[in-house]
């Protein structure tokens, strides 16, 4: 009981009254998400301290979340962290989520994260961020805000994992059967992967991985530290009853395409790492043979200088569903963070967006008037060209 209980603290902090109350912090530049969390049903789950909300949006503007609005409430940002950071008998580092197209997920974290480099410099933080979508636009400014966001994050992450809305339209729709997907069952299903990959850190296994590990073994170089996130099985509560998921068979999906969180075709680049989360009734003989068939396969290609390639973490706490989901209960599951070349599509996409609205200059003086230098988009732009050079260069033979 005690180590069930140590490990559940990883996330809670329990009061003197026997309540737990998640380590986390909710912030936004203007009140009415938060409004939402605040007056929701789980309100009475958080300290009101950990829900921050400022009076003035960052209105789809990188350099307003950074410079403007943002500067006046990190301080207080900060020191909430500073105070949620201390409850903790050994901090091992931070996840972050956010989006990349919005003004206070580009500008404001980027100023966060900063930092956080500074006042945690020898801490973890990985990041969960939501790009911007190959069709599917919530502002006309996302391709700026996220390689300006991209190019200022870059040295103080360690590793972001990728995940898109059309994406995940897409899984919800195709294989969930949902017809007209909502911001909730997208959420549900980015935090169904987010639990497989802290599954460990909560709950004790026979091969468990920790934060740290995940890094190890994802990032061959600093600057190359973009996994994309894919989830098996994906399958609603009619269709469960009909199929039989084998480790083999979701091992298997973790390599399609449509499973995948992010959109980009992994069989147009080379895998350098893959890390394999499996949850819920596996063995790791069954894990060995489901490996073994994958290496097997033409379709799946490894650069030649990694030759091992896999990661595994193995935990036996199987899957839970949110009540009233779309995703079926299921036995097992598998959360795969690869790190392969084919990430550079979703880059050339967003860096050709960015070159259209740049060329004309479009939009830039919403940015210069928030004090922000004409010389950090170029600067950016050529950062993240460098990254697709680096990401080019990974996948290239001896």
């Amino acid at each position: 009981m005690e180590h069930i209980d140590a490990s559940f603290n990883t996330f809670f902090c329990e009061t003197s009254t026997g309540k737990h109350v998640p380590r986390a912090l909710f912030m936004d530049l203007e009140p009415t998400v938060i409004d939402g969390i605040r007056a929701g049903p789980r309100r009475a789950l958080f300290h009101p301290e950990q829900l921050v909300s400022g009076k003035e949006d960052a209105a789809n503007n990188y350099a307003r979340g950074r410079y403007s609005v943002g500067s006046g409430i990190i301080d207080l940002v900060l020191e909430r962290i500073r105070k949620l950071t201390e409850q903790c008998s050994g901090l091992q580092g931070f996840l972050v989520f956010r989006s990349c197209g919005g003004g206070t997920g580009s500008g404001f974290t980027s100023l966060l994260m900063e930092k956080l480099s500074m006042e945690y410099s020898r801490k973890t933080k990985l990041e969960f961020s939501v790009y911007p979508a190959p069709r599917i636009s919530t502002a006309i400014v996302e391709p700026y805000n996220s390689i300006l966001t991209t190019h200022s994050t870059i040295e103080h992450s360690d590793c972001t994992f990728l995940v898109d809305n059309e994406a995940i339209y897409d899984i919800c729709h195709h294989k969930l059967g949902v017809e007209c997907p909502s911001y909730a069952s997208i959420n549900r299903l980015i935090g169904q992967a987010v639990s497989s990959i802290t599954t460990s850190l909560r709950f004790e296994g026979p091969l468990n991985v920790d934060l740290i590990e995940f890094q190890t073994n994802l990032v061959p170089y600093p600057r190359i530290h973009f996994p994309t996130t894919t989830f098996a099985p994906i399958i609603s509560a009619e269709s469960a009853y009909r199929e039989e998921l084998s480790v083999c068979d979701i091992t298997a999906a973790c390599f399609d395409f449509s499973n995948q969180l992010v959109k980009c075709n992994p069989r147009l680049g080379k895998y350098m790492a893959c890390c394999l989360l499996y949850r819920g009734d596996v063995v790791p003989k069954d894990v060995n043979s489901a490996i073994a068939a994958m290496k097997s396969r033409n379709s799946v290609q490894f650069v030649d200088w990694c030759p091992t390639g896999f990661k595994v973490g193995i935990n036996s706490q199987p899957p839970t569903v949110m009540p009233g989901g779309d995703l079926a209960k299921v036995q097992r599951a598998v959360c795969m963070l690869s790190n392969n070349t084919a990430v550079v599509e979703a880059w050339a996409r967003l860096d050709h967006k960015f070159d259209l609205m740049y060329a004309k200059r479009a939009f830039l003086h919403w940015y210069t008037r928030e004090g922000m230098e004409e010389d950090e988009f170029s600067e950016a732009r050529e950062d993240l060209a460098a990254l697709e050079k680096d990401y080019e260069e990974m996948g290239r033979s001896f």
